[in-house]
């Protein structure tokens, strides 16, 4: 898939910076909590898509909701752009949410679905059609905007939910393992759809994978997580030596999924497929 890819903002500073964050589950009875997080620090330019690997339980997907703010009872700092969450929030930033599965409202049409959202987030109505069609045309379903859900496959119901997404021009869009559910060509064809989608609206992606190839095909940068209990922040991968749009059939991306499978294996202490 061929798309223009948007000059990246360039930031005053970091949009996400995280600082020693510490998380601690509560347990139950007389048993001790789970430490999910333990000191973990990033920083975030806006425009940016950076991934987050590591082994189930190392607080991967803690973090993402205590960036979507979703969480409040942790330990550190955390500030969009030198500011609080909530501050950014009341002054009109946006964040968006795509998980491993579609979560569409199955009684709505792809197109009611977006404008659930449209109207949640007090776009103006004259705004709706335009909106619409717009994401639907970027993901390939502007056909299928009035069939509802289960009129349409696994794949084609997770590219309405990152269109959905995108339809408020989020600021930031974080995703939980949004192709994990899929088979390996359907998501080839939703991580190109990503890209495509992103290269027009340049938001800051934040994902969680489990996928070394998938993690390099889509990030500038990628960090690799410790085991839990207390997860941590173990290493940086940069990627952005690898020009966009960027090929499946690129040996560099090859070469640098390796990379990252090896130091996935260096620092769980285990072998990752």
């Amino acid at each position: 898939m061929n798309y223009h890819i948007r000059e990246p903002k360039v930031p005053t500073m970091s949009q996400i910076s995280l600082t020693d964050i510490h998380k601690q589950f509560p347990g139950r009875g007389k048993k001790g909590g789970w430490k999910a997080l333990d000191g973990v620090s990033l920083e975030i330019a806006a425009g940016e898509i950076v991934g987050l690997l590591g082994p189930s339980g190392c607080g991967k997907s803690t973090l993402l909701n205590i960036v979507a703010g979703l969480d409040t009872t942790f330990e550190g700092k955390f500030s969009i752009q030198g500011k609080s969450l909530t501050e950014q929030i009341g002054a009109g930033f946006r964040i968006a949410y795509v998980f491993q599965e579609a979560r569409l409202m199955p009684w709505r049409t792809l197109r009611q679905n977006i404008e659930f959202v449209l109207e949640a987030a007090d776009f103006a109505r004259t705004e709706w059609p335009g909106r619409i069609d717009k994401v639907l045309s970027l993901v390939e379903l502007s056909k299928f905007a009035d069939f509802y859900p289960l009129q349409l496959s696994g794949g084609m119901q997770q590219r309405a939910s990152i269109a959905r997404a995108f339809a408020i021009e989020p600021d930031i869009l974080l995703m939980d393992e949004p192709f994990s559910a899929l088979d390996e060509l359907t998501a080839r064809r939703l991580r190109e759809s990503l890209l495509h989608i992103w290269s027009a609206f340049r938001s800051t992606i934040l994902f969680v994978s489990h996928n070394a190839f998938e993690s390099t095909y889509l990030g500038d940068r990628v960090y690799i997580m410790s085991p839990g209990p207390g997860g941590r922040i173990k290493e940086q991968i940069n990627l952005t030596h690898i020009p966009r749009p960027r090929s499946y059939e690129d040996s560099a991306l090859f070469e640098q999924s390796k990379r990252v499978v090896e130091s996935l294996r260096r620092h769980m202490g285990e072998l990752v497929e």
